[in-house]
Order: structure tokens, then C-alpha cells, then sequence
């Protein structure tokens, strides 16, 4: 994935609308749907004993379908995390420069409704990405290219056309805030125990306010 594919560049007819079209709304279900199958499939049986026909089938298509969306069997599971980057994106877009950590930290509290149908697919999803290379090197990617995505918010929001050095470090400040709060999560508890309600939200919290502080003296 390109970083134009976070920019906002939507053709006329999705301008008028407010949102996408019809034909890649379902283009984007079937994507988000391939990723679950293919969550769920190596949960149970690993990456290296599901095979890209298997997700496929799970998904309901064919898997010349699949290859037309996927590089490979394990990129099946990047419409799961680019969720959340595209959440944080657009709450950093509407993060005002009068207002402060606390009112941008709300703004991802408010908005971390629209991941909850995904929540524990993605939970697992990282909880592999400690054993399996090739998901890790998917996680790693994804998170790679929406560094830019947030430094471009920034800018934005600091008044400027592109992002100067500091911007690009607050940036990866805050994408590596995000990655290691749900990996410390996800590392730290049990999948088949009751998840504690907010503690995700709380770690992510507490990371992005560490980030917010810098280094101490």
C-alpha cells in the first residue's frame, strides 16, 4: 500500500456524496472480510498450515479473487489494521491547535466505537505477529506507511504545507505510541480470559501521554 492510498483523493461523485461508491464499499467488505477468515484461520491453524485457498473458501469467493486483492496469503490481514491508523488519522485532522493532548485523547476514546466489531480479531491478530515473521513484517509495514499519513495531519494542524523535522517526530512519536500500547496489550493477556473493559483504551492512553512528554531531564 502506497501512502496515496491513506491521501484523501476522492473522485467527484464520492465528493458529492460524502462517501464511496457503491462498488468499493464492496470492495472494501470483501477485503475486510478476507482478513478476518484469514485471522481466524491462523489462530487455529497457524500461517505455515492455512493455505490461501482455504481463505478463500472461508471467505466465500475464489482464490483468483483473492489474489487480485493480496500479494500473499499473509497481506490478507492488512484491511485489519489499517482500521485503527485510519481512525487516529482523522482524529489527529480534527485535533484543533487550540486544544491539547487531553481533547485529542477524547477524540480516540470517541471514535474506538467503530473498531469494536473487529476488536478481538485484531487482538489476535498481534498476539501471532510474536511468532509469525511474515505477519510481523505485514504489522510492521502497515504502521510504516501511516507514519507520513499522521506527520501530514500534523502539518495540517500546525499551519505549515509539509511536515518540518519536529512534525515528523511527533509523528512516529505517536505511531509507535499506538503500536506498543496494542502489543503490550495483546502480549499481556490471556485471549480466552474476560477482557477488562477499557484497559486497552487506557493503555493507549498512557502511551500517548508518555509520548506527549518527551524525554525527562
Amino acid at each position: 500500500m502506497s501512502h496515496d492510498a491513506w491521501a484523501e483523493a476522492p473522485s467527484r461523485s464520492t465528493a458529492r456524496m460524502g462517501r464511496p461508491p457503491l462498488t468499493e464499499r464492496r470492495k472494501a467488505a470483501t477485503r475486510l472480510e478476507i482478513a478476518r477468515e484469514a485471522v481466524r484461520l491462523f489462530t487455529t491453524n497457524g500461517v505455515g498450515g492455512t493455505s490461501a485457498e482455504e481463505i478463500a473458501a472461508a471467505a466465500g469467493i475464489s482464490a483468483r479473487t483473492l489474489w487480485r486483492y493480496f500479494p500473499s496469503k499473509e497481506s490478507c490481514v492488512l484491511p485489519l489494521l489499517t482500521g485503527g491508523i485510519e481512525v487516529t488519522r482523522r482524529c489527529l485532522r480534527s485535533w484543533r491547535p487550540d486544544e491539547g493532548v487531553a481533547e485529542l485523547l477524547d477524540a480516540m476514546r470517541a471514535s474506538a466505537g467503530e473498531l469494536a466489531a473487529d476488536r478481538t480479531a485484531l487482538l489476535n491478530l498481534v498476539r501471532l505477529t510474536g511468532g509469525e515473521p511474515g505477519l510481523r513484517a505485514v504489522w510492521l509495514e502497515a504502521h510504516r506507511e501511516a507514519e507520513p499519513v499522521f506527520a501530514a495531519a500534523l502539518a495540517q494542524r500546525a499551519g505549515m504545507s509539509s511536515p518540518d523535522l519536529a512534525i515528523t517526530v511527533q509523528a512516529a512519536m505517536i505511531n509507535t505510541a499506538l503500536r506498543t500500547a496494542v502489543e503490550h496489550y495483546a502480549f499481556h493477556t490471556d485471549p480466552a480470559a474476560a477482557e477488562e473493559a477499557g484497559l486497552l483504551e487506557a493503555m493507549v492512553n498512557q502511551a500517548l501521554l508518555a509520548a506527549a512528554r518527551g524525554f525527562s531531564h
